[in-house]
């Protein structure tokens, strides 16, 4: 029973925090109206004190109410704050929230697709914005106080991470960095990194989920725990490594129809409270399963019945389920567009419905208003008529292929309670905050570009990272959809892995050298460079590699062999020269006598009868066909004494082959005729009668290969070697072989040593030598000239594209001065889209015109750089995709967009897709200056820039 708190101790108590705390953060706390958690408070009494702060957290854990306090912090001293995001819908939904706290006046909001007040105080921004800003040396960095990096995590993308390292580098030093984070398992490493480069930088690690997850498996329309306690199942299956779950307690208890024997989040648990382990019952239908598809599909089992297989649940039965036992709004997660938009039909055909009458009306009121601005000949095209069905039954699909403004009405509904059920690609994991009760996982594997691959741990974590709301729900719910062949302690392993390591992707672009390059010269740049993430994660794995190399050093020291009859190391490097020698000399002469056997198999004709050497085929044999092969590899094809045929390979030949006789074998013998090989061999058995075949070839081969002056005999070093072996004092000594093993120990530990060494060689420096060769193509392509940019280079510093190099060759070379704005938006799309799967982007279509040859010039030029960049080791420019210029062109012209799309582009991929290219033209417009070229790529923007692509909605 706890002891009643007296006014005056609370009173007290408040006056110490709020000592603690100072002024700005007590001031900023009274904005809430909820208590800090202790990570919160420790973020931001570190930030308060002067710190910078890297903050790891689970999603939904509050982590952004830090990054809110540098704003506070950044308004109260009169200094600008810049909150950056990975991505636009993000950096849209933050400019929301902080323009309803701070208003319209004091916030801005830089992306791709908006520049809205961009000189305010706080500036919410995509990463890439403020890299750029940074290499530019923007005035807009004028009175920069702190920047907030949210979701920093994506440092580890393999194509975007070197931005986030590229900015923390660059910032100034008098900039703090709040650095927000998920769990990952290297947060102190990566906190020692910051403090290397930004000074004193307080890592914090919460790893506590504020609303507890429980997990369960869907299996034949009924919900099981995931895990349950040992004492409730003894002989069920333990995890080998699990992990306590995210709640020390034993959860609050579950919902109607649930068993709450699991206790929230994951296995085990540890200090006198029952373990966890996956649910018996669960591996039990996994059992039963196996066995049912392992038994022939013809084949009944016992009673004359198939064993029945455990029926995958429809998703509209998974909805229904999941409404029955309270577990309500739900996003399911499917990894296919097309997939998510089944989803959806299939629950409105099965007519599910999970709005009231009110609701629906609020929907369409909500909806209507969204979409007003979109012109009302699109909305057919759109599929606005099906959308907005789903959406008024609550039910609505999240994907890339959607219109941006329909995912942004999907993603506001769902969060104010209207729409129920959300089925989303993995993409609504990655940093929206739109957090449901339940997430359903539907299957554990996904396509990521190049084959179908399982869910790594940090994915699934990612993905169910949104159940559970704050404030909102007691405890967040977590489904995995039973699948054939699933594995119930593998599931249970991903779910019981709560964090996963942050991995560097930095990796210098051309782009980036110029600009390092025309900033600090290049002995600098590399400095800098070095001080990266991706090199101090290198420095560091090789730290222990190279501690093992000088163990073994010194161990080699102190085991080296002595000997009192002289120097017994002069007398091992005789040893170990004559054995190199030796070994070589063996080797040459297996080559030699390969390379003969080759040439005695390149003899044979049809019809020769030979002595197989070795092998399985061993024995006399005639040939059916020399070149069984083919004409470059004579491997013949022969009847064996056996009459079986049989093909030969090389390694039946270790020794040249001879025809002992030749017979004539008819044009009608066929192979396969039992008779045919019957008289083919009693012909060789006569043709050989009373013939004296003599020795053996390899018995023959054998004696040639020791006589002197033969390929096989010794050499005149080896012989020289060893007389001066016989002759070395060591050679007489009594411990000779005692001595002699010690040195094999030698030896074989510098053989580890030098492959250790050799491992730390090539992680030490490898950003600087990555940086070296990208400066090599540079300057071999006039853009650099030593530590000076040229005018070419000063060109390429302001192109931000995966493909900056070959848009900055065109620009050169001049491939785009003659194209109308409506071609040139169609040529340059080559270097911004990229087709989804390599087979989309197969046989384009193209606009007429100059288009085709200008593209296949583009391509040519593309040629020429890979070439280059082969030369010296690079890999980084794909090929040109074409796959959306008749796109461009018709929409730049001014095509509707039913005709746009019906190449079968998605409304989503479009509009994206068009915003891409008008970033990369304006681009295109500054660098090409006043210039005919300028200007028409000014007109292309605008040609572009109308209808959907116009139109988006901040707010």
């Amino acid at each position: 029973m706890s002891t009643p708190v007296s006014p005056a101790d609370r009173y007290a108590a408040s006056r110490r925090r709020q000592a603690e705390d100072g002024p700005e953060l007590s001031a900023f706390r009274a904005l809430y109206d909820f208590e800090f958690d202790g990570f919160q408070v420790r973020a931001c009494r570190a930030l308060n004190g002067g710190h910078g702060v890297l903050l790891a957290a689970p999603t939904g854990s509050g982590k952004t109410v830090v990054g809110e306090f540098a704003v506070h912090l950044a308004l109260a001293e009169g200094r600008k704050c810049f909150y950056t995001t990975p991505i636009k819908a993000l950096s849209n939904q933050k400019y929301a929230d902080l323009v309803r706290r701070y208003s319209a006046a004091s916030v801005g909001l830089l992306t791709g697709d908006n520049s809205i007040n961009g000189e305010a105080p706080v500036v919410v921004m995509t990463t890439e914005v403020l890299r750029n800003m940074l290499y530019a040396g923007s005035a807009t960095l004028a009175a920069l106080g702190y920047v907030v990096l949210d979701e920093v995590h994506y440092l580890a993308d393999r194509f975007r991470g070197s931005v986030w390292e590229e900015v923390i580098i660059h910032l100034p030093e008098s900039v703090r960095l709040v650095a927000l984070s998920a769990t990952v398992s290297n947060a102190e490493e990566f906190g020692d990194w910051l403090a290397q480069v930004r000074g004193g930088t307080t890592v914090i690690v919460d790893e506590h989920r504020p609303v507890p997850l429980w997990q369960h498996v869907l299996a034949g329309g009924r919900l099981y725990d995931m895990f349950t306690s040992d004492h409730q199942a003894p002989s069920a299956a333990r995890l080998p490594s699990a992990s306590s779950g995210p709640s020390a307690s034993s959860g609050p208890s579950a919902p109607s129809g649930l068993s709450a024997s699991s206790g929230p989040g994951g296995p085990a648990r540890r200090n006198g409270r029952p373990r966890a382990i996956v649910n018996p019952e669960l591996l039990r239908i996994a059992q039963r399963d196996q066995w049912a598809a392992r038994k022939a599909p013809g084949r009944p089992g016992r009673g004359g019945h198939r064993p029945p297989r455990l029926r995958i649940t429809r998703r509209p039965d998974v909805i229904g389920r999941l409404d029955v036992a309270g577990l309500l709004p739900a996003i399911t997660f499917i990894f296919s567009r097309a997939g998510c938009d089944a989803a959806v039909q299939q629950c409105l055909s099965a007519g599910l419905r999970l709005t009231t009458r009110e609701e629906a009306e609020q929907i369409t009121a909500l909806a209507e208003r969204r979409t007003a601005d979109i012109p009302r000949d699109d909305l057919p095209v759109l599929g606005y008529g099906a959308w907005l069905l789903g959406l008024q039954r609550g039910i609505a699909a999240h994907h890339a292929g959607l219109l941006p403004t329909f995912k942004q009405v999907v993603e506001e509904l769902f969060t104010a309670g209207l729409v129920r059920a959300v089925f989303a690609t993995e993409t609504l994991a990655l940093g929206i905050n739109m957090p449901a009760r339940t997430v359903v996982i539907e299957r554990l594997d996904k396509w990521n570009g190049e084959a179908h691959a399982d869910l790594t741990p940090g994915e699934y974590t990612q993905l169910t990272g949104r159940a559970g709301r704050r404030g909102i729900d007691v405890e967040g719910h977590a489904v995995v959809l039973w699948q054939p062949g699933i594995d119930p302690v593998a599931v249970a392993g991903l779910a019981g892995t709560r964090t996963y390591p942050l991995n560097s992707s930095f990796e210098p672009s051309y782009n980036m050298a110029v600009n390092l390059v025309g900033q600090v010269g290049r002995e600098r740049a590399t400095a800098l460079l070095e001080s990266s993430f991706a090199q101090f994660q290198a420095d560091r794995a090789v730290v222990g590699i190279a501690r093992q190399a000088r163990r073994i050093r010194q161990a080699m020291a102190d085991a080296a062999v002595r000997c009192d009859l002289g120097d017994y190391a002069e007398y091992v490097a005789i040893r170990h020269e004559l054995s190199q020698r030796e070994g070589d000399q063996a080797r040459q002469r297996s080559a030699d006598r390969r390379a003969e056997a080759l040439r005695s198999l390149q003899q044979l004709h049809r019809g020769d009868i030979i002595r197989v050497p070795s092998g399985r085929r061993a024995g006399i044999a005639v040939v059916l066909d020399p070149f069984a092969g083919g004409k470059d590899e004579p491997l013949p094809l022969v009847l064996t004494e056996n009459r079986q045929v049989k093909g030969l390979s090389v390694a039946d030949f270790p020794v040249p082959v001879e025809a002992i006789e030749r017979i004539r074998i008819p044009a009608s013998f066929s192979a396969r005729s039992a008779n045919h090989r019957r008289d083919l061999a009693a012909t060789v058995r006569n043709r050989l009668a009373g013939l004296d075949l003599g020795k053996h070839p390899q018995d023959r081969s054998a004696r040639a290969a020791g006589e002197p002056g033969r390929p096989g005999g010794d050499d005149g070093e080896i012989a020289t070697l060893r007389r001066r072996l016989r002759q070395h004092p060591c050679h007489g000594c009594p411990d000779r072989d005692e001595h002699a093993r010690k040195a094999e120990q030698h030896l074989r530990m510098q053989r580890q040593a030098e492959a250790l060494e050799h491992r730390v060689a090539g992680r030490t420096h490898v950003i600087a030598r990555t940086f070296d060769r990208v400066c090599g193509v540079l300057t071999q392509l006039g853009y650099l000239d030593g530590d000076t940019v040229t005018a070419e280079g000063m060109r390429l510093a302001g192109l931000y594209t995966e493909l900056d190099l070959l848009a900055s060759e065109c620009l050169r070379r001049g491939l785009w001065d003659a194209l109308t704005p409506a071609e040139l938006a169609a040529c340059v799309s080559a270097l911004t889209f990229e087709s989804r799967r390599p087979e989309d982007a197969s046989t384009p279509r193209l606009p007429g015109g100059q288009v085709g040859a200008v593209l296949a010039a583009m391509v040519r030029v593309w040629a020429e750089l890979d070439d280059a960049e082969r030369a010296h080791q690079l890999s980084f420019l794909r090929e040109p995709d074409m796959g959306f210029a008749w796109n461009a062109h018709a929409w730049a012209q001014g095509r509707r967009l039913e005709a746009v799309l019906e190449t079968g582009l998605t409304p989503g991929d479009f509009v994206r897709a068009a915003k891409q290219l008008i970033d990369l033209l304006d681009q295109v417009a500054v660098a090409a200056g006043r210039t005919p070229l300028g200007a028409k790529a000014r007109a292309a923007i605008d040609a572009l820039r109308r209808g959907v692509v116009a139109y988006s909605f901040v707010g």
